[in-house]
């Protein structure tokens, strides 16, 4: 009796660990996608559009196109150091291959094969067309390389075992593509699209529950500033109600408020890119958040003297 309850033990925990790897595998794209011809100007809006800068650009200098890395982006499971993405052949991004940007940007998978933290919001940019990916690739290789490694994430345990964010992808991936409402314009569209893909609005905009998975019934309502700093606002009618489609495509290009205020915290780094795009895309983006339907946000915790909105 003994000897059969330990063999079913053991059945059982072999099953769970067959289920577990399987689960935990890193899927990527593809291997016969086809060519690409790249569209530089193209790239460069999905740069501006992604905020790839705000992350990547070298700290504490001024060129936002030098992308060695290194801003430390805090978060309950540790802190996260952006890595260099310049087209240095050996410290950044320049060995590349079409197949690996496509991965990582879009599956969370790095070339060597292993999972990404979702601090890279590669859950938003999985909504991108791979195109657009490619684009984006092509003009991050006209940029100046950069040299220099970052250090290493420093991540509380189990968060660090890099497998397990398999599992992370499994409960919170949305892989499903962009599709375009056929009910609305094409401005109203590119917005949507540009906002859920690129744009990534929703990654700071929405509050996480206890594994950081966003909560879906309450997207775009704001919360907890993902860093510890703060409250990222609510982006829905429900706080944006007097906000024109003017008024949000003006704070997009100048960062100012309606009343006059300007921008403060994390979301001048989000205007510096978001000012950069061509005037039509700005508009789309506006009229799609003009169009959040009003969602409550989680609760606040009343208001210390020294905090401060993060965006």
């Amino acid at each position: 009796m003994l000897q059969r309850t330990i063999l079913i033990g053991l059945l059982a925990a072999l099953v769970a660990a067959g289920t577990y790897w399987w689960l935990s595998a890193p899927k990527v794209a593809a291997a016969n996608a086809p060519a690409h011809v790249a569209n530089l100007a193209n790239g460069e809006v999905m740069f501006n559009a992604g905020g790839c800068a705000s992350c990547h650009a070298v700290p504490n200098q001024p060129d936002r196109l030098r992308l060695g890395g290194g801003v430390a982006i805090k978060s309950p499971f540790g802190t996260f150091y952006a890595p260099n993405i310049s087209p240095d052949p050996n410290d950044g991004i320049g060995k590349w291959t079409d197949a690996d940007f496509v991965n990582a940007v879009m599956y969370g998978v790095s070339p060597g094969g292993q999972h990404y933290f979702p601090a890279f919001p590669y859950t938003s940019y999985r909504h991108a067309r791979r195109e657009d990916v490619l684009d984006l690739f092509a003009y991050l290789k006209t940029l100046p390389p950069v040299t220099g490694k970052v250090r290493d994430h420093d991540m509380h345990f189990p968060f660090d075992i890099r497998r397990n964010v398999g599992i992370w992808k499994f409960l919170f991936l949305d892989d499903k593509p962009f599709v375009a409402d056929s009910s609305k314009s094409p401005q109203f569209n590119r917005g949507a699209y540009l906002v859920n893909s690129f744009g990534h609005c929703a990654e700071c905009h929405s509050p996480r529950n206890a594994l950081g998975g966003i909560i879906s019934s309450q997207r775009f309502a704001g919360g907890p500033n993902p860093e510890g700093e703060g409250w990222v606002p609510n982006i829905t009618q429900k706080r944006l109600g007097e906000w024109s489609v003017k008024d949000i495509a003006y704070f997009l290009k100048n960062g100012e408020l309606p009343d006059g205020d300007s921008v403060g915290g994390a979301m001048t780094r989000v205007i510096k890119n978001t000012s950069q795009l061509p005037d039509e895309d700005i508009a789309a983006m506006a009229e799609y958040l003009k169009s959040l339907p009003p969602v409550d946000g989680p609760p606040r915790p009343k208001r210390k003297e020294a905090d401060k909105e993060a965006g």
